[in-house]
């Protein structure tokens, strides 16, 4: 089986020996529990909702069975309109759908200092995404590590190698109904 990891610096471990990042953590997490599931690398640093769905149909390939949608972050990080946010995630999320791709959107926080409306704008569209019936729904990818400093690098922004674990720690049940939806 394979699953494709569409996302940005998150979930391509930034900041991280290669071992300790995201995926590797998760493609460890789910051979443990006894998955034989092939990762497909479509996180990019730095990229934007824009930059996912620019380059879906060329990470995809030759075909994905399930994905993890993770973007959004650099899109905040920008001020970008949430408008836009809403399009492209629109755009990636009918993509799967029209391929029978069941897809986990795992969202994202607009940063506090872009004011109160920004935020609930921002958040509203993973929220409103999140309702689809073809999509799985985690509201917030850095859930219970984005402020507790002992699991951030020195940049505030990125997990360490134990705040990575947590994350793959929560989000492990997430990812095995995800895979469950393909076997259906």
């Amino acid at each position: 089986m394979k699953l494709l990891i569409l996302g940005d610096s998150l979930t391509a471990g930034y900041g991280l020996p290669a071992s300790e990042g995201f995926q590797a953590q998760l493609a460890a997490a789910l051979a443990r529990d006894g998955h034989s599931v092939t990762l497909v690398d479509g996180a990019v640093s730095g990229d934007t909702s824009a930059g996912g769905r620019a380059r879906l149909d060329w990470t995809i390939g030759d075909g994905v069975d399930a994905a993890l949608v993770e973007l959004g972050g650099n899109d905040g990080l920008r001020g970008a309109d949430p408008h836009e946010l809403q399009a492209n995630l629109t755009a990636i999320l009918d993509d799967l759908a029209a391929r029978r791709v069941p897809v986990l959107l795992s969202g994202m926080y607009a940063p506090p200092n872009l004011g109160a409306d920004y935020e609930a704008d921002f958040r509203g569209v993973f929220d409103r995404l999140g309702h689809r019936p073809d999509v799985l729904y985690d509201p917030f990818f850095l859930a219970g590590v984005a402020e507790n400093p002992a699991l951030n690098q020195a940049d505030g922004i990125h997990p360490n190698a134990e705040g990575v674990r947590r994350e793959v720690a929560r989000l492990l049940p997430l990812v095995e109904r995800l895979l469950s939806a393909v076997r259906s």
